[in-house]
């Protein structure tokens, strides 16, 4: 199966996040590799995707969405880094 990469994530998780979640940083619990959420594999298919690091192949996340409900599941991950904009004031 080919893959994309973690950008094809920005228009379905932008529903669940306020950011673009592709530009987050994000740890590998299997390899410890830290990288952009866009660096990553992921393998969609009609049931899911699969987001895996491309470091070592280790599952980062999955999301599975139907009509009415989303799943996502942050299996590998240790964090997500998220850079604040700085507020005026």
């Amino acid at each position: 199966m080919t893959h994309l990469d973690g950008n094809s994530l920005a228009g379905p998780l932008s529903e669940f996040f306020a950011f673009d979640v592709t530009v987050a940083v994000a740890k590998c619990e299997g390899c410890g590799s830290i990288a952009e959420l866009a660096r990553a594999m992921v393998y969609s298919s009609d049931a899911g995707s699969v987001v895996r690091c491309d470091s070592c192949g280790q599952v980062l996340m999955t999301l599975v969405e139907s009509e009415d409900r989303a799943w996502i599941r942050f299996t590998g991950m240790g964090a997500i880094e998220v850079a604040r904009t700085p507020t005026a004031g």
